[in-house]
């Protein structure tokens, strides 16, 4: 009998090694195609903003992704619904999106503490 108990736990644990191999395996493929979806929506985003902006206003925009990442993904995105939905009609210049920038940074709301 502990011969055949013996044999059924090797199973059971070569049976869980199978299924902990091919639970890391499947994991490494979604994050391998969750990657690849990222590079192409990068892609198709960097294709969007070279048919949107000048030369000179995409260079403003990547180096104020240095400091506010955040704030020029929300401005990029904008500017892509803006083109989908045709509101866009020439290269938006980098004066344009200066004033452009101007008004986003303006429409945030400050919050001052005050001690008493």
């Amino acid at each position: 009998m502990s011969d055949i108990e013996e044999i059924r736990r090797r199973r059971m644990q070569e049976l869980q090694q199978q299924a902990a191999a091919q639970q890391a395996q499947q994991q490494s493929q979604d994050a391998q195609s969750q990657e690849q979806m990222r590079r192409e929506l990068e892609a198709q985003k960097k294709q969007a903003m070279m048919q949107i902006l000048t030369p000179e206003a995409r260079s403003r925009l990547a180096n104020l992704r240095l400091t506010k990442p955040e704030f020029v993904e929300q401005i990029e995105l904008q500017l892509i619904q803006l083109a989908q939905m045709g509101r866009i009609k020439s290269k938006i210049t980098d004066p344009q999106l200066k004033e452009l920038l101007r008004k986003m940074a303006g429409q945030k709301r400050d919050i001052n503490i005050t001690w008493k």
